[in-house]
């Protein structure tokens, strides 16, 4: 489309997001003044995360800045691995001569999905960094002359674990995923009437936990990127 290639993970991808976007439409025209059960939940729910966000972030007001990224990005993941195990994924597609093409694939199994998410991730921290402590208090922790050479090693490590974290992000969600599907498949093709349904279960969680790894993760770096440097922590303190 347009010169752009348009794979089936991409179409999933869209599946997924409509979804959320469905689904936040309904839930939010659903709200009222005197809440009931399942809106009190929700609530409950959302004040026990930006609770937590606050006691992570320092403020409110930064915890409140943040949820929705960091909401929508555990979301998306989670309804993502969610839709993995939906029938029609993997199943629903056409031939191409003697190759079967399914029309939807698992969104994180496909390694250029994970990487954007870890791109976004990656750019928010640096961005949050640098509006939080500006160019060159937040470069300090990278290249610092006054702590001589050591200082310089401890940057470049810096450095190269903030460029880590592309890998780190994007494989670790990808790595789970893909092999779970594999594990999957493998095992309904020897015992596909009594073991793939607790392995499915088993899977479930998985996808519910790197959802909940990949969240927190970003909001842990957000705040050691948006954290005064080492040095100016210890002469405020002095």
């Amino acid at each position: 489309m347009f010169g752009i290639p348009i794979t089936n993970s991409l179409v999933t991808a869209w599946v997924v997001m409509a979804l959320l976007i469905v689904a936040a439409y309904f839930i939010g025209r659903s709200t009222k003044m005197t809440p009931g059960k399942v809106q009190s939940a929700f609530e409950l729910l959302f004040e026990f995360v930006l609770d937590y966000m606050e006691q992570t972030l320092g403020t409110r007001a930064l915890a409140e800045r943040f949820f929705p990224l960091i909401a929508t990005i555990f979301l998306f993941i989670f309804t993502a691995n969610m839709l993995d195990y939906f029938p029609l994924i993997g199943s629903l597609g056409f031939t191409r001569g003697a190759e079967f093409v399914p029309l939807f694939r698992p969104v994180n199994t496909d390694l250029n999905v994970t990487l954007a998410l870890a791109i976004i991730v990656f750019l928010t921290i640096e961005i949050s960094g640098i509006l939080a402590l500006g160019v060159l208090k937040y470069g300090s922790k990278f290249v610092n002359f006054k702590t001589g050479a050591m200082g310089l090693v401890v940057g470049l490590l810096e450095i190269i674990g903030n460029l880590a974290r592309l890998v780190s992000f994007s494989f670790r969600l990808f790595g789970n995923i893909f092999a779970g599907e594999v594990l999957i498949a493998v095992i309904s093709s020897f015992l596909p009437y009594l073991l793939p349904v607790p392995l499915m279960l088993f899977e479930t969680f998985v996808g519910l936990l790197q959802a909940a790894i990949f969240a927190l993760l970003t909001l842990v770096f957000i705040k050691l990127a948006i954290m005064e440097p080492h040095g100016e922590e210890a002469h405020a303190a002095h």
